[in-house]
């Protein structure tokens, strides 16, 4: 390799590795400055009460889309943490790769941190406190998965897909179906591609609906209040 070839390519990664490190800031008021750190598998939009705070940069159609945001913004407690969580999927039928040998159902993942970027101290993290809905669902029997020509709606490939409900990112609505949010371990979700990025806290954990593989599609959110 000629030398200045070898000092583009060496800026361009050391470019790209500025910009995997860096921090958006989003403007919002409050007396709190806070980082954060979410990783999805493979798509999240964040909103702090009704704001839309930041929506994960890599498109969920990219496949093999993890990736990992960081970022800052100001609040004041309480704190209304709300994150809309898909995992790929080609169709309602919830599969991917369809028609290919590797067709199958999608798992999916989460994990975040939230802490007071002038301390250090943790506010939040993903665990079983936050409270989580599913608003698709498929396929209902996993049969489906292994059908030779899966139509979404049909036979073993029934799906649920519901709006959002109205007003659920207050912390008013009526949450009282929602569960608390699923506990994962490394090892079944697999985090990769900017998971490793993050120093993440030894209490943040990863989190999903009760099913990593039909649960397509969930919001969750915790209510923080004053430390």
């Amino acid at each position: 390799m000629g030398k200045l070839l070898w000092l583009t390519s060496l800026c361009s990664a050391m470019l790209l590795a500025t910009a995997c490190a860096q921090t958006s800031t989003t403007a919002t008021e409050g007396s709190v400055n806070i980082s954060a750190d979410v990783w999805a598998d493979n798509w999240f939009a964040f909103y702090l009460g009704e704001q839309l705070i930041i929506e994960d940069s890599v498109p969920i159609t990219t496949e093999r889309s993890f990736n990992k945001e960081s970022f800052t913004f100001s609040a004041d407690y309480p704190l209304v943490l709300n994150i809309i969580a898909k995992d790929f999927k080609e169709n309602d039928t919830g599969l991917e790769y369809i028609g290919t040998p590797r067709q199958q159902m999608g798992d999916g993942g989460l994990i975040a941190q939230f802490k007071d970027a002038k301390t250090g101290e943790v506010i939040a993290v993903s665990n079983s406190d936050w409270m989580c809905t599913v608003i698709h669902k498929a396929p209902l029997d996993k049969a489906c998965e292994n059908e030779a020509n899966p139509v979404a709606g049909e036979g073993t490939c029934g799906f649920v897909s519901l709006e959002e409900p109205e007003g659920w990112k207050t912390s008013e609505s009526d949450k009282s179906s929602w569960i608390p949010a699923t506990v994962y371990s490394e090892a079944q979700v697999s985090p990769k591609d900017g998971y490793d990025q993050v120093a993440w806290e030894d209490s943040a954990e990863l989190i999903w609906g009760n099913d990593l593989e039909t649960n397509n599609t969930l919001l969750c959110q915790l209510v923080v209040e004053a430390p």
